[in-house]
This record gives structure tokens, sequence and C-alpha cells, in this order.
């Protein structure tokens, strides 16, 4: 009787090499989803009909990703693969990125576009056009046109789309960067990002690019230049900042500034000619000076010279007026929290610039000694002037006594007198600079807080706070 029952009874099924035994969802196929290759169809019946996970598609793994068909799992229809373009290349391989630092310009207003009438003839209208709007690059007069004005700006597309970078923003940016020239033989152009701040209305994003276009038909230097760019930039109102991917790039060693409008918002020797009724005539000269129209050496000594007479006291009131700009604070606090060395190279005076030094914690100071008799100011400047080279040999001194290379310099300016510094520095930014200086510089960022400089660096905003907290 036992043995007539265990004849009936079912035997357990088992798995074999090849087959499974049959399950809830090979006996009702009517709830399956159709056309999915997930675990069931890859391990029930043996095979699988798709030809990518057959036997044959697989390789041996050796531990080295091979660049033509690199090492993959296959499983319940999740693909991994061991490499990635953005990961460190095989041996023998130079890594080929750029990163593009994209930043809304939150706060600032859209750039005054230039509306042309097709009438070409001279009128009074276009006599007030001649006005080149701040921040705007590259700079574009139109007496340069005198028979065909330049064209008409684009339209701003962020006021459309929304105030952030939106993702047809990015869309965008991807776009233009697909149709530079690559190399011959180069893979397609392969992108990720992440967002710097909040992912759903982000307003400064990271995007790495690889591979980078080709240096033999356009260097990096002449990308950063691009019309494409400079026209993305102003419909979208961003600025676009363009770096070689590096360890250098992320890991910055010496910072160095310009005082005048850039850690401070104001001009000092503007405000000590407000002092004693000369600042028409000597704001007239520093803009000539920063505008790069007038050599600085010859317009600091034109303006130090309307100075006679001014007391030397005059240094410790302005310490009540002058401000610091937005975000100052915070950078250099930060900056130091990472071990950050820190200068400031000012083409104004020593005084200002020692004394703001010690308020902000920054570690050198250079500045232009002015001669002082009795308390009083003679109208002359003292030992060497802070122009335009000195500014470039200070930074090199500093980077060499520090024992830091070049490549891991910043420079942060605003001014002509800052362009052989920026170039100087492996990194050298134009911050809420004149166009010329737009234009020349590695980087530019018109925004509202020198706390977006650490963007650059790749930190996002919750490490910027807790850095400059």
């Amino acid at each position: 009787m036992v043995d007539s029952e265990a004849q009936v009874k079912t035997s357990r099924p088992c798995l074999g090499i090849n087959a499974r035994a049959r399950s809830y969802l090979q006996d009702h196929q009517q709830y399956r989803p159709p056309q999915q290759d997930g675990i069931d169809s890859i391990v029930e019946g043996g095979r699988t009909t798709n030809p990518d996970l057959s036997e044959k598609s697989f390789n041996q793994y050796n531990g080295v990703p091979s660049p033509k068909i690199p090492f993959m799992i296959v499983d319940s229809k999740l693909t991994h693969a061991y490499s990635h373009t953005n990961c460190q290349p095989v041996p023998g391989r130079q890594p080929d990125s750029l990163i593009a630092t994209i930043l809304y310009k939150t706060k600032s207003p859209q750039p005054q576009t230039l509306r042309h009438s097709r009438d070409h003839s001279p009128s009074p209208t276009q006599d007030k056009i001649a006005v080149i709007p701040p921040a705007l690059a590259p700079v574009r007069s139109i007496s340069s046109f005198p028979f065909e004005p330049p064209p008409p700006d684009p339209d701003p597309l962020d006021r459309l789309y929304g105030s952030y970078i939106s993702p047809i923003c990015l869309t965008s940016f991807l776009h233009l960067f697909s149709s530079l020239p690559s190399r011959q033989g180069a893979p397609p152009l392969v992108s990720s990002h992440r967002c710097l701040d909040n992912p759903n209305h982000p307003l400064a994003i990271e995007i790495t690019l690889s591979p980078t276009p080709d240096p033999s038909y356009l260097t990096l230097s002449d990308l950063r230049k691009h019309e494409l760019i400079y026209r993305f930039e102003r419909e979208w109102n961003v600025d676009v900042i363009l770096q070689q991917d590096s360890v250098f790039r992320r890991y910055p060693r010496l910072v160095c500034f310009d005082m005048d409008s850039t850690l401070i918002k104001e001009e000092v020797i503007d405000l000590i000619a407000a002092s004693i009724g000369v600042e028409t005539e000597v704001s007239a000269i520093t803009e000539q000076a920063m505008n790069g129209e007038l050599d600085f050496r010859s317009s600091l000594k034109a303006r130090v010279k309307l100075l006679r007479g001014v007391k030397e006291d005059i240094f410790i009131k302005l310490r009540e007026v002058i401000t610091p700009t937005n975000g100052a604070r915070e950078l250099l606090r930060a900056l130091k929290r990472i071990g950050v060395r820190t200068a400031v190279f000012s083409g104004g005076f020593s005084p200002t610039t020692q004394w703001l030094a010690k308020e902000l914690g920054i570690d050198y100071a250079y500045a232009n000694d002015l001669s002082i008799d009795d308390g009083i100011l003679t109208g002359e400047v003292q030992g060497k002037i802070v122009d335009r080279e000195r500014k470039r040999e200070l930074l090199i001194e500093v980077a060499e006594k520090e024992g830091i290379s070049l490549s891991q310099v910043v420079a942060v300016g605003d001014g002509a007198n800052d362009l052989s510094m920026l170039g100087a520095a492996g990194l050298g930014v134009a911050w809420n600079a004149k166009p010329l200086v737009q234009m020349e510089a590695h980087a530019r960022l018109n925004g509202t807080s020198l706390l977006d400089l650490l963007f650059l660096f790749g930190f996002t905003v919750g490490e910027i706070e807790k850095l400059s907290c």
C-alpha cells in the first residue's frame, strides 16, 4: 500500500544545468509582460532568444576591461559595465575629459540686447547704442562696424524655460559641444553631469565631456573664446567655465586676489579723492586704466598727484566705509580650512591692503607705498609700482616660496592691470570684470558672491556651507 502511494506521488522537481522546474509565470504566460528578458527568460528553458545574452556574447574576463568589448554582467535585465569613459583609463592611455561648469546668474539682470534698425545711416539713436553693456563678452563696438552693425543679441531663453539651468538648457549645451570638431577616429561624445546645488532647479552644474575637441583645430584657449560659447551664455544668462579635467583643478594650493572691486566693492583711490573733491577727475582716469586704455603706471602717478595734501589718517577713516565683496569672508574662511594659501596683490595702497589682509586672514599682501611727509600725502609713489607685470612677478614669487606649481594657482581680478597675473595662474578668473578682461581670462564669473569660485573646484553647495560656516 505504501509502495503504491509512493508511485502515485509526484517526484520533487530539481534543477538541471540548462533547465528549471515550471514556475507560476510559465503556467500563466498571459500575465507576463511581452518580450521582456528577465530572470525567467535567462534561467528557464536553458537559453534565451536574445542574441546579446547568449553564451557566445561573453568573453573571459582577464582583469582589464577591453576597450572594444568591455566585460559586462547581465542578470535579471540589469546591465552593469565594469568600465566607463569617466573612469581611470586602461594602462597606456591618458585621460581625455573636459569639465564645463555652468552657473546661472540668478540676480544679474539680462545683458542689454543690441537692437538695430535696417536703416544703416547714421542717426542719433545709433550714437546712443555705442556704449557696450558691462560684463558682456566679446566686446562689440558699433564704431568697429561702420557699414554693417553687429547682429542683434539672441532672445533670453531662460525667461521662457525657467530661471535656472533647465533640461533644455543642458541639452542645448550638449548639442553645441557635439558640433565642435573632434579627433579623427575618436569615439562619440560621452557626457555626464551632476548638480552642485538644488537638483530640481539647479543654478550650478558640472558636466564631464569626453573626448575633448581636437586641439589641432580648436585649443582650449580658443574654445573658451568661441562665439558659440558666448552666444550660449547670452541666451541662457549663464557663465560657462571650461577646464581640463585634472587633479590640479580639484586641489588648488594658492589663490591670489586683486583688491579694489574684487575683494572689496569700492575703489579706494576714488574714496580718497571724494574726500577732497577731485573724485570726478580721479574716477575718469581709473576707468580708463582698468579698461586698458591707459598705461597703469602713468595713470597711477597722475591720480596720486591729485591726492597731494590729504592727511594720512584718511586710511583709518576709510575702514568704516570699505565693504568686502559678498562671499569674500566666507570664501577665504573656506580656503583656509582646506589648506589653501592666499594672497592679495593690489594696485592700491599698502595701508588699506595690509589692514584688509589682517581682517580676512590673507597670508600675503602687496600694494603701492605712498610718500608721506609729516602725516601728509606728498602726491608721489615710493618703491616699485604694483602694475600689471609686477602682479605677475609677485604671483610667481609667492608660488615659488611656497613650493607650489603654477598649475595649482588660481588668480582672481577685474581690471586690465590683472591680466598678466590671470594669465600666469593655472586658472585666471575674471570677476565681474571689464569686457577686455572677460575675453582674455580663462574663466569669467558674473555672479553676486565670491563663493561661486568654489564651484569651479567641484564643491557642492552643501560642502561649501560646511567649509564657510
